[in-house]
């Protein structure tokens, strides 16, 4: 009874790890600064990073695939999340 809990937990704890790893951005991924001249081809999005608490222009990044399969990570600029109004 015991073993079998303790499978259960383990089978159950690698799923929730394979989850975490392929939403966490590639660390071998180049990073990409958009520009206007940039072509996006954006199949499926993974993850935006939050912007930053200020009152002006920040960077955030985007990690994505392509219809390739391919991972990218894209660097824009949004405005911040600390105006008041």
């Amino acid at each position: 009874m015991n073993m079998t809990k303790m499978a259960m937990v383990l089978v159950l704890g690698s799923f929730g790890a394979h989850a975490f790893a392929e939403n966490a951005p590639a660390q071998d991924t180049p990073v990409q600064t958009y520009g206007y001249s940039t072509n996006l081809d954006i199949e499926h999005v993974i993850s935006i990073t939050e912007p930053a608490n200020e009152c002006a222009p920040v960077p955030v990044q985007m990690t994505y695939e392509d219809s390739h399969g391919e991972r990218h990570v894209l660097q824009y600029q949004v405005m911040g999340t600390g105006c008041s109004s």
